[in-house]
């Protein structure tokens, strides 16, 4: 493993460890087995790093998600599609997916949140695009597809806190049954 490589799976996990305003450069220097000057090389500073691990670990989701969110015609098994990527993507990168949570939620003027802020905005705009193509077969959902959009993501990300919440003994399995059964929740409510 390169050196930039090495600094910023360092910094992923300190900063989700103890999160981003706890951890000095030193800390992050010393865990990496580099020197200070050269965790500046890199990345010029703290926040540089910051932003850093944030874009290294969206690259994986966006990936995964643009392909996965391609609408086929059928909304149903789009939103079971992703959210069996989500649930890939987030359990085998927990602490980037809990740092990213954690980021999203903090103050708006924060580093973390600036940090954060244009990956999530370009997911809630994937989602959105997804549900604006579905709009034409589903007329109800006129003018409201970015609310769904929000509200689909706020429910995977709920439930995920929650999985990641509960011993490794007593999650539920991330299955497909599982997706399916967020999915249809959220379509049919719990009437249905």
């Amino acid at each position: 493993m390169d050196n930039r490589m090495n600094i910023l799976e360092k910094a992923l996990h300190l900063f989700y460890e103890k999160g981003y305003d706890a951890i000095g450069v030193q800390e992050i220097a010393d865990a990496a087995g580099v020197t200070k000057p050269t965790l500046y090389h890199y990345f010029g500073s703290k926040y540089g790093l910051l932003q850093a691990v944030a874009m290294e670990g969206y690259a994986d989701l966006q990936t995964g998600m643009a392909e996965a969110i391609q609408y086929q015609g059928d909304l149903q098994l789009n939103l079971e599609r992703m959210t069996n990527f989500y649930f890939k993507f987030c359990s085998s990168h927990e602490a980037y997916y809990r740092l990213m949570m954690a980021m999203m939620y903090s103050a708006k003027e924060s580093d973390t949140y600036k940090a954060i802020r244009p990956y999530m905005s370009e997911i809630t705009a994937m989602m959105t695009q997804l549900f604006m193509s579905a709009g034409d077969r589903i007329g109800n959902m006129r003018g409201r597809q970015e609310q769904y959009s929000i509200v689909f993501f706020g429910l995977l990300n709920s439930y995920m806190l929650y999985w990641f919440n509960k011993s490794s003994k007593d999650r539920p399995a991330l299955s497909e049954h599982q997706a399916y059964e967020l999915v249809h929740q959220f379509l049919h409510g719990i009437y249905v």
